[in-house]
Order: C-alpha cells, then structure tokens, then sequence
C-alpha cells in the first residue's frame, strides 16, 4: 500500500488452501535453527475472513500479531532470517564487497545546497562514518559561525532506529519543532527546542504525523494526532509551548476515513494551512497567521473527482485545480473570493497534451512541472502585473539531455529572480542549479559526488515505448554501461516498475547501480499505467476495475525487450517496492517463466483481506486506489489478481522477499503469508527467501549506511542466482 502495500466464496471459485502438498494440521510454525537446512514451515490454521459476499478460508492468518510479541510469530520470522542467510551463505563474500563497493562512491562528509530563509542559510551535513544527519544553519553568511539545530547521530543514541520527520523553526528564528520516529511506523514524536540557550523543552506530544506549522506569535504549533489503531492522522491540534499537551484544544476533526489530513504554512508566512487529500478529493482551510483567534476559512468544501492545492502570493490565492481540466490548470483568485469558483482565472490553462505538476510562486513569477511526452520539466509563468517589467517571458528551463527529469528545490525567498531546481537522468549524478529567469543564465551549484572511477561518458541511456497487448505504447527508460552490452540478446536484465497512486518514476541517477552495470546488466524502468508520466489519463487507466493494465504493462515490456535484444531471455529480473511489490506477486503469478528472479519489497500481496479491514493502518484511504472489497464489482476484481489469493500449483521464478516487522504502510505479515503458502504450493526447486527486519518499517534501515546493507543483499542475491561471484 501507500506511501505506500486463503479461500473466495463459492461463487468465485475454489478455495485457496485446495491444491499443493498436505500438511499436518499439528504442524509446528516453524524449527528454529543455527543453519537450517530447509525452510521454515509454516503450520495451515484454517480461519475466516469474512465478507458482503462470502467467507474465504486463510491457512495463514495466525501469522499476524498485532502487538509483535507472540513467542511463535517470531520464532517463525527468525527462522525465515536464518535460512534466508544459509541459502545466500555462498554470496557472504559478495554481498560485502557490493556494500564496499556502495561506501566507497560515498562522500562520507557530503553536504546539502545551503538555502536561505530569513536571513539564516540553511542546510543538512554528514560527518564521516556516521548514520545521520545534522541540520544546521548560519547567520547572514556562509562564513559565519555555525549553529547546529539538530544532530541526528546524537538523538539516535540507544535507538535501533532512528528517523527525523518534520523539522521546522519558528518565523522569528528562536524555536525549532521537530518529530522523531523510533520504531519505524511512521508514529512521530513532537518536541521543541530553544535555539537560544539549546534546551528542549520537556513537552513531547506523541503518535503525530510528521508535518508541523507554527503560528507567527512563536508560541503556537499545530499538528495532527494519529489514530492509534488505524494510525491515520484524524485531529488537528494546537500547542502552546510550555503548556502540558493534554490540555491543547482541537481545532478540526476528520470525519472522512478516506482523508489524509496536514498541516503547512504558506511560503509567504502569512497563512496556516489545514489539507485534507484522498485520491479523488481534496479540501483546504487557511487562517491568518498572525491573528490571535486562528479562525479557519475553508477555500472549497471536498467534491469527488476535485483535487486541489492552494499557495499564497501578494493578494491571491494560486490553486492548483482539475476542475474542468483533467491534466489540470492554475487559477488566481483574490483572498476573500475563493471560495466562489466563478471568480477563479486561468494564469496556465488546461492542455489535454499538458500535466501540470508542482507549483511554486514568487513575487513575479511562478515555477511549475510539467509533463509533456513522458519528460518531466520547469515552466516559468509571469503573474499578472508583471509582464512588462523586465524580460520576464513564459518558456521552459532547458536541458542539455535528451532524457531526463527536472524537480523544484527549496525555494523559500519570494522576492527574487532565481529559481533552484534539481536535474535528473539515469547517467548524471543529480545536479541542482540556479536559474535566472530574466536572463536564463544557469549556474550549477552541486552535482552529487561519485567518488572512484566514475565517468558518465561510460553509460548510456535510451528512452523508448514498448507495444502493450492492448495496442497502448508503454515508455521505457534504460540504462547500461557502453563498454559491457550489446544488443544481442546476452545481457542480464533488472527491470523495475511502480505503477500506483499517480505516483511517476523519473529516470534519475543511483550510484549503487553501478555495481549491477558494470556487470553486464541493463536497467529498464518500465512507465507503466498507474503512474502519471503520460498525464492523468494514464493513472486512470492503471486503477480500480484498470488495475491489470499496470501487471499487463509491466510483463509486456519484458517481452518486448527481449524480442529486441536488450536482454537473455534466461536472465531477466523483477523488482517492485510496496505497490510495485503487487505489481511484482501478480507478474509472478501471471508469467513466471518470463522471470529468472523476483524481489519483492515489502509488497503489498494480501489485497482482498487487508481491504476488508478497517482496522488496518491506511485501508480506507485506499478505497479509490483498489476499490471497496464491500461492493461485489471490485472485491471480484480484486480477488481476481491479489498475489496471495491467486498463488497456484506451478512452477515460480527464484524469489526474495523483504518486509520489516513495524512497517506501517504493508504490514509484515503480508508478505509473510504469501511466502508461506508459495513454499506449500509451488512445484519447483528455486530458491523461495523471506528477509525480516525486525528494527525497520516500511523504508527500511534508517541509517545512512545500513540502508545500503539490505540492497546489497537483493543484488548479491540476483548476481548469485547467475553465478557471477565477484
């Protein structure tokens, strides 16, 4: 699910616990062992899951445990851990020098783009050798003394895992909020500190969402309080420093399960905003900063199938909208009329050939991405009143790469004529420029360091669109190193998708990558339906009763690939991350044999049954992503391709399967599952892995290193199944 991540009833077909070797109904969840040497069985304990539309049997239910403390779940996820390291011990070496390999392209005391806001220069740093951050900043200059905020690697001492969330100073500079996560799930902690004498105060507020926002009096906070069953941020609250947080009054509160609610600030500082968002709706409120009362206005109460967002600038509103514009447009209204629609101006008109992405105002301009063609760039657009000042003009910001992606950066000052963007391919480190936008000038202030060998010259990249069976030309974007590959049908291939929430994956640069291409290996990112790289239009058709676009897309590719020569039809990969590890279960249930190996990260595999429940972190958000299992129409779709209830007697690609115990978004026991029942029903001798983190969520290790160990695993586990050792 988002971030993401068993039996049907009689009219659906046959039960998933029929087929597949019979196992004892006493059997043991699982024999720890030092080196075992076989898997972990898991025992079939028969238990329903009931719903509108019939009961469903789940041999494996048992293995979830909400509180993470049963004896047996554990003893089982351990079990899982060790074989996992028994089968891969002949790649221990490998899996070591891959992670070297990744430290060693690493500046260990790298730096971010220092920005400025209210006459502090901001930005992040790491010291060599350790896992997190520190954020700092300096007065005036660069060359003044440097005041830390926050170091990162103090505040996780005595924490397997440590996360910064939200970290925000006051307007007058004295005081910074931040939120800390030290489990994985996603449940921060607020708390306060005095950036005069360094003290942090001793309120901390508990089980909020990450995002903060100050009022202008440096006293008042708000924040959203979490749920503590479902986890969904449901109350917003004000705070006052040094006042016990049990007495802080709530100001709103979510009705709408389907919400996911925040808090921001305007970037002119004059505004706190409340949003509200699900897929299809959205709904915001603003109250003047600096008023006492803090009155909240709504701009447009929520409607299905209207999204918006709203920024401030001068006297107007920007607003981001789909109304009437399917790939969107960007209106300005005046403060006090937006709430009528009618009094709504086009500043970028809807263009059925044009997503309208991101927004940023300025004093004269304002910075956009757009999508056009599957690239991703930077538009500039006067503000009305401003066209004849200067040589301000409406154009793109231009690249020198026929592929790439451009992102907006930290942009906090609104008078000013540059605009900071980030640049993306599959061959460049990602840059980050300034941009004039009088005179178009460019000046790059940092491309992330490489360190080795490292040239860009030795890799080359290509764009293309593969046929999917439906006649629809799928983009793809690849990447293999000039000197390794030829178009022969020789190479390995990992080719990695997403597909869900609109979200879009731009090719960008990853220097871990380098271990796989310098091996003969070619990446493809496969643009498949779900996303939004070919507007919105192409996330509709990869949703709901389109959902099987998106599995279809994917394996098509494969196929496409191969027939061209770009990959060994014997040596082709698959990797997928939360819903692209759906993506990946269904590609493994549909087309095994397209596949040498599958990794499937913290995928979301058990649709139907996490759907049903409302008690699940995230469920109910995800009705117009899924569909609600509760209407027969789509828990039959659903139930139609949802990887664990589709897992059937036949022969599987090798597999390697991560989760992490506290993961919020996919919960641990999904894939769990699923790797449990694939072992009880496949017919074929591949290796079939569970990895367990028993300290991470859903993104993992939350050290800058120790992140790297987990992929260096997934890689020595690809390399392995090839038999390159080195």
């Amino acid at each position: 699910m988002n971030t993401d991540d068993s039996a049907r009833p009689e009219a659906a077909g046959p039960p998933a616990s029929s087929g597949g070797p019979p196992e004892p109904a006493e059997a043991a969840a699982a024999v720890p062992s030092r080196a075992p040497r076989s898997p972990p069985v898991a025992a079939r304990r028969p238990h329903p899951v009931a719903s509108p539309h019939g009961t469903r049997i789940d041999p494996y239910y048992w293995l979830r445990d909400d509180s993470r403390e049963s004896p047996e779940v554990l003893a089982y996820l351990k079990a899982e851990n060790e074989y996992r390291a028994q089968s891969m011990a002949s790649t221990e070496g490998l899996e070591q020098r891959l992670y070297e390999e990744f430290i060693a392209r690493l500046k260990q005391d790298d730096a971010s783009v220092p920005y400025l806001k209210g006459g502090y220069w901001y930005y992040s740093r790491y010291e060599t050798g350790r896992e997190h951050p520190i954020f700092a900043r300096r007065l005036g200059s660069l060359e003044s003394p440097e005041e830390v905020l926050l170091d990162g690697n103090e505040r996780a001492r005595g924490h397997e895992f440590y996360q910064v969330g939200g970290l925000e100073v006051s307007r007058g500079a004295r005081w910074l909020a931040f939120c800390e996560d030290t489990v994985g799930r996603r449940e921060y902690t607020l708390r306060f500190k005095d950036l005069t004498s360094g003290q942090i105060l001793p309120e901390a507020i508990e089980r909020v969402e990450s995002d903060v926002a100050w009022a202008n009096d440096e006293r008042t906070v708000f924040y959203v309080e979490k749920d503590p069953e479902t986890l969904l941020g449901l109350f917003v609250k004000k705070h006052t420093l040094r006042i016990d947080p049990k007495d802080d009054a709530t100001v709103f509160t979510q009705h709408d399960r389907s919400m996911y609610t925040g808090v921001s600030k305007s970037k002119s500082e004059r505004f706190v905003f409340l949003h509200m968002e699900s897929t299809v709706a959205s709904e915001w409120w603003y109250a003047e900063a600096d008023d006492p009362a803090l009155a909240f206005k709504v701009v447009r109460p929520a409607r299905r199938d209207h999204e918006y967002q709203v920024e401030h600038v001068r006297d107007s509103f920007l607003i981001r909208t789909n109304a009437q514009a399917r790939n969107f447009r960007l209106v300005r209204v005046a403060i006090d009329e937006a709430s009528d629609e009618t009094r709504w101006t086009d500043l970028v008109p809807h263009r059925p050939d044009t997503f309208l992405g991101d927004f940023d105002p300025f004093e004269r301009f304002v910075a956009l991405t757009v999508r056009t063609g599957g690239l991703k760039r930077i538009r500039i657009v006067p503000l009305p009143g401003t066209e004849g000042a200067g040589a301000l003009r409406p154009h793109d910001i231009a690249s020198d790469e026929a592929a790439y992606a451009m992102s907006l950066s930290v942009n906090c000052e609104l008078a000013t004529e540059h605009v900071r963007y980030a640049h993306h391919t599959l061959t460049t480190p990602t840059s980050i420029y300034d941009y004039n936008v009088l005179t178009g000038e460019r000046r790059l202030l940092k491309r992330d360091p490489v360190l080795g060998s490292f040239d860009p010259a030795h890799y080359a990249s290509e764009f293309l669109f593969a046929p999917a069976r439906d006649g629809v030309l799928v983009p793809v974007s690849l990447l293999y190193r000039r000197s390794t590959f030829k178009r022969n049908g020789s190479a390995p291939l990992l080719q990695y998708a997403y597909g869900a929430y609109g979200i879009s994956m731009d090719p960008s640069f990853s220097p871990l990558r380098l271990s796989l291409l310098d091996r003969g290996f070619v990446f493809a990112l496969a643009h498949v339906r779900g996303g939004q790289e070919m507007g919105r239009a192409w996330y509709d058709s990869g949703r709901l009763l389109s959902k099987k676009n998106s599995f279809h897309d994917f394996i098509d590719v494969t196929r496409d690939l191969v027939a061209r020569g770009y990959a060994d039809p014997r040596k082709v990969f698959a990797m997928g991350g939360s819903a692209g590890g759906l993506l990946v279960g269904t590609v493994a249930n549909w087309a095994p044999h397209d596949y040498r190996g599958l990794i499937a990260q913290v995928p979301f595999v058990d649709v139907v049954t996490t759907m049903l429940d409302e008690s699940v972190p995230l469920t109910t958000n995800e009705y117009d992503e899924w569909g609600d299992p509760r209407e027969q129409r789509y828990y039959e779709y659903m139930l139609s391709y949802s990887p664990y209830d589709n897992v059937s007697v036949q022969s599987y690609p090798a597999m390697l399967v991560t989760t992490g115990l506290w993961d919020s978004q996919v919960q641990y026991y999904e894939p769990a599952k699923w790797v449990a029942k694939l072992r009880a029903m496949k017919t074929d001798a591949n290796r079939l892995l569970l990895h367990v983190d028993l300290d991470a969520g859903h993104g993992g290790k939350s050290g800058r290193f120790q992140r790297y160990r987990e992929i260096a695993m997934e890689y020595a586990f690809m390399l392995g199944e090839l038999g390159i050792n080195d």
